[in-house]
């Protein structure tokens, strides 16, 4: 009995030892979690692009506006 029990220890502690080794799989997380970042650097940097082009565009159209009353007096 205890033999078995010994061999079922054995056994456990092999499968924890390759459980804690095994590297397959983390290339996936690293990747999964680098796109991750990408994308909201990428959402982070069109929300503040978007209120300066807002800005821009505004401004285009005030001076444009302005010499549209201009040139027609």
């Amino acid at each position: 009995m205890d033999g078995l029990l010994n061999q079922r220890k054995t056994l456990a502690i092999r499968m924890v030892q390759t459980f804690w080794k095994d590297e397959a799989g983390q290339d996936l997380i690293e990747y999964s979690l680098l796109m991750a970042f990408v994308a909201l650097s990428s959402a982070a940097l069109f929300v503040s692009a978007g209120s300066n082009v807002s800005k821009v565009w505004s401004v285009t159209n005030t001076t444009l506006s302005t010499a549209a009353l201009k040139a027609s007096s």
